[in-house]
C-alpha cells in the first residue's frame, strides 16, 4: 500500500475477465489508466477458484490489490424467473448476494477508503447502509432507457407488459440508487442530461469512450477477392437482449437484400452464447455464421469489409464502434448504434436506420473500395485525436479527485447522508 496517496476502492459486480463485454472493456480500459495514477486502487469483486489464477498477470495491471468474494455458478433460467416477481430489476436482483455486500463492507470498515466507486448502477445494491468519505457511481448507460425500448420493440402484449414492468422498476431504481452519490460519471453528454432530467442528478462528469488504440491497430479495408470475399461482422456479447433483437431485425430485415445483391457476401456474428433460435434463422439465411465466443475479435474485423451496428434498443455508448473505427473496418450504424458518439455521418461512419437505408449503405460501401478507404481513414484519425482511453481514464481520475473535495467541503455530511443511503437501503432489502 502506497500510504502518501489517497485510496480509492472500485467495487464491480463482475469479475472483469475475459473482456468480452462493452462495459468490461470500458472498465479495464478505466482501471489500467488509474493504476500508478493519483490514488491507491483496492478492486473488489467477485471471483472463483478456478478462473482467478488464469488471470493474475492481467489483473495485476488494473489494481494494486484484488479483494474478492466467491463467484457464485449461474443459476437456471427458472430460477432466474422468480426474479421478475421480486421490488428489483431483474438485472440488479442478479449482482446480489450477501457474500458480495459482506466483503464490500467489511473491506471498506477495515480501513479508511477516500473515494468508493460503485460500477454500474447495479452495484448499488451492494452498498453498505453506510459509507465514509467520498462515493462515486460509474454509469455505463441510463438503465431505465433500455428497459424502455425494449418495451417499444416487444412483439407481443405480454412482453411488452414484461418489459414495462421491469422499466419501471429500473427507472424507481436508478433514481433512488444516483441520489445517493457523491458524483455519477457518465459515458455521454446525453446521458448525463438525462440523469439531470429525470432523475435530478447535477454533481456528474462525463468520460470520452475511450479505446486502446495500441491493441486495436489500424489495417486498411482489404481488398474483396475470392480468397477474401464481400464480408459483413458484428461482435457483441450474444446472451444480451439488446444484441439478440438488433442481429434478428438485420438478419429478417437486412440481409435478404444484401445477399441478393452482392454475390458470395457473408455475414459473421462474433460473440458468446448465441440463442438457438437465431443461431436457426442463421443457417436459414445465405452465408451466415455464428462464432461463439472467441479469445480475439480483432482478426475477424481486420479480414471484414463492414462493420454493423443494428441496434434499436441500448443505452450509454457502444465501444464496440470505436474499436472498429480504430481497426480501420468502416461501420454501418443505427443512430442507437452511434448514440451519443461524437463523430459524423458520412464522414467517420453511415448511419442508417431503416433496413432499406442499412443495406443501400452496406452494398455501397462493400462495391466502392475508395469509399471504405476514405472512412476507415478518417475514422481512425479521429479516434487516434481524441478517444484514446489514457485520457478518459484521466477524466475519471479528475471525477474521483472531485468527489473527494466535495465530501470535504460539505459541513453537513456525516449528518445527512447516513440518512439518505438508509432510506435508498430501505427500498432494496
Amino acid at each position: 500500500m502506497n500510504s502518501d496517496l489517497p485510496r480509492l476502492a472500485f467495487v464491480s459486480p463482475l469479475f472483469l475477465f475475459p473482456t468480452d463485454t462493452g462495459g468490461k472493456i470500458r472498465t479495464t480500459n478505466i482501471l489500467r489508466g488509474l493504476k500508478g495514477g493519483a490514488f491507491d486502487v483496492t478492486l473488489i469483486g467477485p471471483a472463483s477458484a478456478k478462473e482467478l489464477p488464469g488471470w493474475t498477470t492481467e489483473m495485476d495491471r488494473l489494481c494494486d490489490r484484488f479483494v474478492c468474494w466467491p463467484q457464485r455458478e449461474p443459476r437456471a433460467r427458472w430460477q432466474r424467473a422468480f426474479d421478475l416477481l421480486g421490488p428489483l430489476p431483474v438485472n440488479v436482483a442478479a449482482d446480489r448476494s450477501d457474500a458480495a455486500r459482506r466483503t464490500v463492507r467489511d473491506t471498506l470498515a477495515a480501513s479508511p477508503f477516500d473515494v468508493v466507486v460503485f460500477d454500474f448502477v447495479h452495484a448499488a445494491v451492494l452498498r453498505p447502509d453506510c459509507v465514509h468519505g467520498a462515493t462515486l457511481c460509474f454509469t455505463h448507460n441510463v438503465e431505465a432507457e433500455i428497459f424502455q425500448r425494449h418495451v417499444e420493440q416487444a412483439r407481443s402484449r405480454p412482453m411488452r407488459a414484461l418489459w414495462h414492468s421491469q422499466y419501471r422498476k429500473m427507472q424507481r431504481f436508478e433514481a433512488d440508487a444516483l441520489r445517493c452519490f457523491t458524483r455519477v460519471v457518465a459515458v455521454s453528454d446525453r446521458d448525463a442530461a438525462r440523469f439531470s432530467e429525470c432523475y435530478g442528478v447535477t454533481e456528474t462528469s462525463v468520460i470520452p469512450t475511450g479505446v486502446d488504440l495500441d491493441h486495436f491497430g489500424w489495417q486498411e479495408p482489404p481488398a474483396i477477392s475470392t480468397e477474401r470475399p464481400p464480408t459483413v461482422v458484428f461482435t457483441g456479447s450474444m446472451d444480451w437482449a439488446a444484441n439478440v433483437d438488433g442481429i434478428r431485425f438485420f438478419l429478417e430485415s437486412v440481409w435478404p437484400e444484401v445477399s441478393r445483391r452482392v454475390a458470395s457476401v457473408r455475414f459473421i456474428v462474433v460473440g458468446r452464447d448465441p440463442p438457438q433460435a437465431l443461431v436457426a434463422l442463421g443457417r436459414a439465411a445465405t452465408n451466415v455464421r455464428f462464432t461463439g465466443f472467441v479469445d480475439d475479435v480483432r482478426p475477424y474485423v481486420h479480414d471484414a469489409h463492414v462493420f454493423v451496428i443494428p441496434l434499436r434498443v441500448g443505452g450509454g455508448t457502444r465501444i464496440k464502434a470505436f474499436e472498429a473505427m480504430a481497426m480501420g473496418c468502416p461501420v454501418v450504424a443505427t443512430a442507437v448504434g452511434i448514440e451519443g458518439l461524437d463523430v459524423q455521418n458520412g464522414v467517420h461512419f453511415l448511419c442508417r436506420d431503416s433496413a432499406q437505408e442499412q443495406a443501400a449503405a452496406i452494398i455501397e460501401l462493400l462495391e466502392d473500395p475508395a469509399l471504405r478507404r476514405g472512412v476507415s481513414k478518417r475514422a481512425r484519425e479521429c479516434v487516434e485525436s481524441r478517444f484514446g482511453h489514457l485520457e478518459a481514464a484521466r477524466v475519471f481520475e479528475r471525477a474521483c479527485l472531485q468527489a473527494i473535495e466535495t465530501t470535504r467541503s460539505r459541513s453537513v455530511a456525516t449528518e445527512s447522508g447516513p440518512r439518505a443511503e438508509n432510506r435508498f437501503h430501505e427500498g432494496i432489502q
